[in-house]
Parts: C-alpha cells; structure tokens; sequence
C-alpha cells in the first residue's frame, strides 16, 4: 500500500493542494501580474505534463517500473531521459511552479525548493544508489553524461 500512497504525484498533489489554499484563502495582495503569469503557468504545467508523459512512454517502451520504490528492470538513456536522469520530477516541478504562477499564490513560490528537496530525499537518492548498485559503470557513465535536473 504504501509504494501507492508514498508517489511523486501524491505528493505533488499535497503541494498543489497548499498552493491553491494559500492563493485563494491568503492571497496577501501580491501579485504577478494576470497575463504574463498565465501564459508562463500555462507552459509550464503543459510542458511539465508532456515531459512527464514522454518520460513514462520511454520507460514503458524499455518495459521497465514507473513506479519509484520498484526495482528497475533496465537502465534507460534515451528519450527525455537524454536531457535529465529525473525527467518525470522534472515535469512535476514545473507543473507545481506553473500552478502557482497560474494561480498568482506568489508566497507558495517558497513550496517549490522544499518539493525539489522531498523529491531529491523521498526518492532521488534511493533510486540512483539502487541504478548505482545494478547497473555499476553504465550508471557511472550515464550520471557523468547527463545532470540530474537539467
């Protein structure tokens, strides 16, 4: 039960959820400015979900777990995952920035470094030293080649 509750998107959900709390129940006159904030939110949630989209057909497509607390069943560095090790959290920061720029909750800015650090601790970490241990020096080379975010 809990690789199902203890995911990426649950706990950007939480995150969303706090954004949306904070833009409509505190939204302390600041503001960015409606039509910039928008679009800029708008791309980035859009862009955020099609990252995150490509990331898990890659993955399917390599027959191997979306799923964080799984096992990998095969290395995979093609795709999205040229341009970053963590394309999927990738994709759900920028849907989290985007939302909070949509939302013009300019406070909950400060929720976007403390979900990278949750991502980086809850799943990150584990998950590479799991790639490091199965798959030794592709790993080495694949962490050389290509950064963790971007």
């Amino acid at each position: 039960m809990r690789k199902w509750i203890d995911t990426p998107p649950v706990w950007l959900l939480a995150f969303l959820c706090v954004a949306v709390w904070q833009a409509r129940w505190h939204p302390m006159g600041l503001s960015f400015g409606p039509v910039w904030a928008d679009l800029l939110g708008g791309l980035l949630v859009g862009g955020g979900v099609l990252l995150a989209a490509l990331a898990v057909m890659e993955l399917r497509r390599n027959r191997t777990s979306v799923l964080p607390h799984d096992e990998a069943a095969q290395l995979v560095t093609g795709g999205v995952f040229k341009l970053s090790r963590n394309p999927i959290y990738l994709g759900d920061v920028m849907i989290l920035l985007g939302a909070i720029l949509y939302l013009d909750a300019v406070p909950s800015l400060v929720l976007v470094p403390i979900f990278v650090w949750v991502l980086e601790k809850r799943f990150i970490e584990t998950e590479e030293a799991r790639l490091q241990r199965k798959f030794l020096a592709r790993y080495a080379k694949y962490s050389q080649q290509t950064r963790r975010w971007l």
